[in-house]
């Protein structure tokens, strides 16, 4: 056996004592992706090999907490993928005018670019009062700084562009305020959002979503956890929900075997039929 296979089996004992311990499902990640995550954690961490990283982690629950951020993938922006956001209040915000009450979940939603992207298409559609928005995702750091708004104001250049390309009707400037050398996003954006940790690997199902965004998440798995992930996406939705998912992502055969149609095929976003 060579090296890269025994590195790679101490990889495999790593993340099953961590499924053990704290109920984090790393598993069965896409397997390049996840071994290259931990081989840097370990570079990080300053431990000689995995065994020692494994006991660290295993015995002192803050240090796994603080770990935790470099094993999962925290790229978010507000408005990615502009070309979606125009479709999505030009061909969905118009069926979702037709519900007295909306229900939607950001999964994955990391440190809240997208959450607070939503809210505000939703406050310039006129849907707000009216919707109330669920953002979780599995770490606790990264839900602090979502609940917080604030980012640095290197990416409002970032953000206004995108908000412009995207349909945004407004002045982005007016949904933020400088602050602390950053930039806070306004309180009323946050009034119809509650954050909150969840683990869509493992935790259960939401019920009646009207819409489910799980952007750029599912590139991360691999192919069983992207299928058992899309079952539980499938359970959440109600009859005619909507899934919005990345722009490298794609249901397939599993999307029909799910009641998911396309809805606007070249924008990833599908249609729960059941």
């Amino acid at each position: 056996m060579n090296p890269a296979e025994v590195e790679d089996i101490e990889v495999r004992l790593f993340l099953e004592a961590i499924h053990r311990r704290y109920g984090y499902d790393l598993r069965d990640y896409a397997p390049a992706s996840i071994r290259r995550r931990v081989l840097l954690a370990l570079a990080k961490s300053g431990h000689a090999h995995l065994g020692q990283l494994q006991h660290e982690v295993l015995t002192c629950p803050p240090f796994f907490a603080h770990l935790l951020e470099d094993l999962t993938v925290r790229v978010s922006e507000m408005f990615r993928d502009p070309s979606f956001y125009r479709a999505f209040r030009t061909q969905v915000v118009p069926v979702l005018r037709t519900y007295p009450l909306l229900k939607i979940w950001h999964t994955g939603c990391a440190t809240g670019e997208e959450v607070y992207g939503t809210a505000i298409v939703l406050t310039e559609e006129g849907l707000y009062e009216r919707a109330q928005i669920y953002a979780t995702d599995l770490s606790p750091q990264a839900l602090a700084q979502a609940k917080e708004g604030t980012y640095s104001s290197e990416v409002v250049k970032t953000f206004t562009e995108n908000y412009q390309r995207g349909g945004g009707t407004g002045n982005f400037a007016a949904y933020y305020t400088e602050a602390y050398g950053g930039v806070a996003m306004n309180e009323a954006l946050r009034r119809n959002v509650s954050f909150f940790q969840h683990n869509l690997v493992s935790d259960h199902a939401f019920g009646e979503m009207h819409v489910i965004f799980c952007r750029n998440v599912l590139i991360y798995f691999g192919n069983d956890l992207r299928e058992r992930v899309l079952n539980t996406l499938s359970q959440s939705l109600c009859a005619g929900g909507f899934l919005c998912l990345g722009a490298s992502e794609r249901l397939g055969r599993l999307g029909e075997s799910l009641a998911f149609s396309d809805f606007i095929s070249e924008e990833r976003i599908y249609r729960h039929e059941n």
